[in-house]
């Protein structure tokens, strides 16, 4: 018996020898690695032809293309994963008479919230400020806005760049931004141009309220609306153009549900090259028997990882 344990337990010194110098890492610091990420995720929203969340669907009424060659859908889930959240909350003057009921609006949208959702915090009024770094204690949030006074200029472009950078740190796969403002950017560093191309490099929703009048301008030689609905589509999110500022709680609760409400699909891509290029994505939806009409959002495309990672 005990000439058997000797044995197994220098199997075991063996083994775990083995395995160290397997996993030891290497001197030379300049290495180069290859990773496997071609995992793509997908997130995606359906509804019917009034405007409805459909859930309920299985993962053979999804077929996924990418750059035009199908994919296999090797991981779906319909389940509501804990995502990180960031609010961008403008704070200028402009939103004077509007902030108050931004503030409830904002406050409604973070309690439809999963309770494992992390979040964070920009506001902005003459610049852009992080004010409440991630966090599941959506408290902190509500009490900064509510405490934030509307003044100074705004930097829009600057908010939402500061919103993606923050978003590097988020520990959920998952993640989306939800910008409140009246849309007139007027002090920002960075050029809406910039902001479309770090859109583009992140996976990222963007959500967009937007409290514009027809004729008021983000960027020159486009309206409001325009911009704001060019960076909510890069984003694969949706904008929204309330009629009065009552009905903003009414759409942060159709942002929050959607959010809630959305199918995940995986699949590893045919294409092997991490080339770091463009990728673009064609969802379809084949609906149930009995059903007609289907609509499906999600993102357009993704850059492929690139080849090498060093360390």
């Amino acid at each position: 018996m005990i000439r058997h344990i000797v044995i197994v337990f220098a199997f075991l010194l063996s083994f775990t020898a083995a395995v160290l110098i397997y996993a030891s890492p290497s001197n030379d610091r300049d290495q180069t690695i290859s990773v496997d990420v071609d995992l793509v995720l997908v997130n995606a929203a359906v509804s019917d032809s009034k405007g409805r969340t459909v859930m309920g669907l299985q993962q053979d009424n999804f077929r996924i293309w990418e750059d035009k060659v199908e994919q296999k859908v090797g991981y779906f889930s319909s389940e509501d994963t804990p995502m990180s959240i960031g609010l961008i909350f403008d704070a200028t003057g402009s939103m004077a008479d509007k902030i108050s009921t931004a503030r409830d609006a904002a406050a409604s949208f973070l309690r439809v919230g999963n309770p494992e959702d992390e979040y964070f915090l920009v506001t902005f009024s003459q610049r852009a400020t992080l004010v409440e770094p991630f966090t599941t204690d959506i408290s902190r949030l509500q009490n900064h806005m509510l405490f934030t006074p509307a003044k100074g200029l705004t930097p829009l472009f600057d908010a939402v760049y500061l919103g993606l950078e923050t978003m590097k740190t988020a520990k959920n796969k998952r993640k989306a931004l939800l910008l409140i403002t009246d849309g007139e950017d007027n002090h920002s560093r960075y050029s809406f141009a910039d902001i479309k191309e770090f859109v583009k490099e992140e996976d990222v929703e963007i959500f967009v309220i937007g409290i514009v009048n027809p004729g008021g301008d983000l960027a020159p030689g486009q309206s409001g609306r325009v911009t704001i609905e060019d960076l909510a589509q890069i984003g694969d999110g949706e904008t929204f153009f309330p009629d009065s500022v009552d009905q903003l709680e009414d759409i942060c609760n159709k942002i929050g549900l959607e959010l809630r409400n959305q199918y995940v699909l995986g699949y590893h891509s045919t294409n092997k090259a991490k080339d770091a290029r463009w990728r673009k994505i064609r969802l379809k939806i084949n609906p149930p028997t009995g059903i007609s009409y289907l609509s499906v959002h999600a993102k357009t495309g993704y850059y492929a990882e690139s080849l090498n990672i060093k360390h």
